[in-house]
C-alpha cells in the first residue's frame, strides 16, 4: 500500500481498484442482502478490512433518506435511571438497525432547546427526550420535526407526540397517602429550588394535593439546591426543616439521594429513624435499598421505559401499523414502605 493510501482515508474507489471490481459492486457487497456471489463479496470485504475502509453513512442517507440514528436527550449522564433507560433503548434499537446519538440537557431548558435544534439538523429517525418541561421554541421545533417524538418519564398533559412513563404528581400523591395511612400527619416535603416545570415540581404538587385532600396543611415544603438534588443537599436541608417545621414527624423527599442525605444527617444528630422521624424518597435507587434502615420509596422501572421506547420506535419506523397521534404507554410506579417509616400508634 502506498504512503498516500495509509495517510488518507480509504475510499470506495480504493476498495474497487484493489478488488478489481466496480464501485457499484462494492456498494452492493456492503449491503446485508447483497445479490453478488459469495466469492466476490468475500474478496471485497477482505479488502475493506485490510485498508480500514469505513462506508460513508451520510452519503448513503442521501439516497435512502434514512439517517440510521435516533436522537436521545437525557437530563443527566450520572443518573443510574437514565443510564439504564438508555441502555435498554439502545439494545432494542439495535434489533431494528438503529443507533443513538446521545445528548444531555443538565436540566436546562435552554440547553435542551439548543440540542433539539442541533439534533434535528442531522435528520434523526426519531427523537426521544425526558420530560422536564420544554421552552416554547423547543415545543415548536418538535411539533414541526416531521419525525416521531417520544417523551419519557412523565404523562404530559399536552403531549408533543407519544409518551412513555407515569404521572409524577399522581405517584407522589399515592406515596403521601401511604404515609398518611401509617399515621403521619406533620409530613414535610423536601423539594428542589427552581424546579418549575420539572418532574420534581409535579411530585411537589402531588404531595400538596394529597395533604389538602386529607384536610392537612399543604404548605409544609422546604426547597433547596437545584435539580437534581444531591445527598449533600438533603443533609444540608435538615436544619432548615427542623427550624421551620419543628413538629415534623416524616420527611418525604423528591428523590432517594435527598432522602439518604436527610436520613444520614438525622442520625448524626441523634434523631432516630423511624422512631422519631420517618423518611421517604422517590426512585428506588441503590442508596434507598441498601441504606440502614432501608428507605421507603416510590419504585419505578427505568429499564422497561427504555425498552418500551425502543419497541415503539421500531414499530413506528416499520410503518405497518396505524398509531394515534398521541400514544401513551403507562409504566406505573408503586410505593414501597420500608424500614425508614413505621405505623404510628
Amino acid at each position: 500500500m502506498s504512503d498516500s493510501s495509509s495517510k488518507n482515508l480509504a475510499t470506495m474507489r480504493d476498495v474497487a481498484r484493489i478488488a478489481g471490481v466496480s464501485r457499484m459492486t462494492v456498494s452492493r457487497a456492503l449491503k446485508p442482502d447483497s445479490p453478488i456471489s459469495k466469492e466476490t463479496r468475500d474478496r471485497i470485504l477482505k479488502v475493506v478490512r485490510e485498508i480500514n475502509y469505513v462506508p460513508d453513512q451520510m452519503a448513503g442517507s442521501l439516497t435512502t433518506k434514512r439517517s440510521g440514528f435516533v436522537a436521545v436527550l437525557v437530563p443527566s449522564l450520572n443518573n443510574l435511571h437514565f443510564a439504564e433507560t438508555v441502555q435498554a433503548l439502545t439494545d432494542e434499537l439495535a434489533l431494528v438497525g438503529q443507533q443513538i446519538l446521545l445528548g444531555y440537557t443538565n436540566y436546562s431548558s435552554e440547553r435542551e432547546e439548543q440540542l433539539v435544534e442541533t439534533m434535528l439538523r442531522r435528520r434523526p429517525e426519531a427523537i426521544v427526550l425526558s420530560y422536564d418541561g420544554h421552552s416554547e421554541r423547543t415545543v415548536d421545533l418538535l411539533l414541526n420535526a416531521q419525525v416521531p417524538v417520544i417523551e419519557l418519564w412523565e404523562r404530559p398533559r399536552e403531549p408533543i407526540g407519544h409518551s412513555i412513563g407515569f404521572s409524577n404528581e399522581d405517584a407522589a400523591a399515592a406515596m403521601t397517602q401511604e404515609l398518611l395511612g401509617l399515621g403521619y400527619r406533620a409530613i414535610t416535603f423536601l423539594a428542589e429550588a427552581g424546579d418549575d416545570w420539572t418532574r420534581g415540581a409535579a411530585r411537589r404538587a402531588g404531595f400538596k394535593r394529597a395533604m389538602t385532600h386529607a384536610g392537612l396543611s399543604s404548605t409544609r415544603v422546604v426547597q433547596v439546591g437545584r435539580p437534581p438534588m444531591s445527598i449533600e443537599d438533603g443533609a444540608d436541608a435538615v436544619p432548615m426543616i427542623l427550624e421551620k417545621f419543628p413538629d415534623t414527624d416524616c420527611i418525604f423527599c423528591v428523590s432517594d439521594a435527598a432522602a439518604f442525605g436527610v436520613q444520614s444527617d438525622l442520625k448524626s444528630r441523634g434523631i432516630a429513624v423511624p422512631d422519631q422521624i420517618g423518611v421517604a424518597g422517590f426512585g428506588n435507587f441503590e442508596v434507598s435499598r441498601f441504606a440502614s434502615p432501608s428507605i421507603s420509596t416510590v419504585v419505578v422501572d427505568p429499564v422497561r421505559i427504555g425498552r418500551e421506547a425502543g419497541r415503539l420506535i421500531g414499530r413506528l419506523l416499520d410503518g405497518a401499523e396505524q398509531f394515534p397521534e398521541h400514544l401513551q404507554i403507562d409504566v406505573e410506579p408503586a410505593p414501597d414502605l420500608r424500614m425508614s417509616t413505621k405505623a404510628l400508634k
